[in-house]
């Protein structure tokens, strides 16, 4: 199963940049999912006075859902893509949201550096080549106690909802795609949840990168099953090494 990776990845999103909003638009509760997400974080007042890091931004749907829910926050938006980060820019935002280019493996190159009060990442682990190593720097860049809200397809491990992901995608997304010139990307897409890990696997993945306080937490609709919510804490450890 081949997957699209690093600076191939990138160049397919450059490509699809420009019809990427449609796409998205006609999915069902996208906007509204990627909201509820963002309120997982459980960020008080606002986001008043945090850093918040929205890693893998694309067009920006996520980094309007934080903006929405934590309108008082100081948003960074980050993505490896440049076609999509331009889209992204290029819509009106607040002055305390910021983008920068950049893959997520190397954002200390890129001027980024913590501490942030919290991450968000919107589809991002499966198309990262080494999501270990992501999670580490995730991990790095927040402050104690940060919280981290990974909004993510991941299966359940059911084999109703892994028909249902393969129906969707080569019933739906893969015709209208392909008729746009976009088919490889979103072939990618459907091999790269397919192959990535289940739920329970990618929290298992989170806790041994660090995190405590690690919910799965379900998302409605036709992706239930699907797609979830991951919500963590950095972890912190003592002198003595104990929590």
């Amino acid at each position: 199963m081949t997957l699209l990776r690093d600076a191939d990845l990138a160049a397919a999103f450059d490509h699809a940049a420009r019809s990427y909003d449609t796409l998205v638009a006609a999915n069902p509760g996208y906007h509204a999912q990627l909201r509820r997400s963002a309120r997982r974080l459980g960020l008080p007042d606002r986001g008043r006075g945090m850093r918040v890091l929205d890693l893998g931004c694309g067009t920006g749907a996520s980094t309007a859902a934080l903006a929405a829910v934590l309108p008082d926050a100081e948003i960074t938006a980050v993505d490896a893509s440049a076609g999509m980060l331009e889209r992204a820019a290029a819509k009106p935002w607040t002055d305390n949201v910021t983008f920068v280019h950049a893959p997520a493996e190397q954002l200390a190159q890129a001027g980024v550096a913590g501490p942030f009060d919290a991450v968000f990442a919107a589809y991002l682990f499966r198309n990262a080549a080494d999501p270990d190593g992501v999670l580490a720097t995730v991990r790095d860049l927040l402050g104690p106690h940060g919280r981290l809200a990974v909004h993510e397809y991941t299966l359940s491990g059911r084999p109703v909802h892994r028909a249902v992901w393969t129906a969707v995608c080569g019933g739906i997304v893969l015709p209208v795609a392909t008729a746009l010139g976009d088919g490889g990307l979103y072939r990618h897409l459907w091999r790269s949840v397919v192959g990535f890990d289940t739920a329970g696997e990618f929290a298992a993945r989170v806790r041994s990168a660090g995190f405590d306080r690690v919910k799965v937490l379900p998302l409605p609709g036709w992706q239930t099953g699907i797609t979830h919510t991951f919500v963590a804490r950095r972890e912190v450890l003592d002198a003595a090494g104990d929590r």
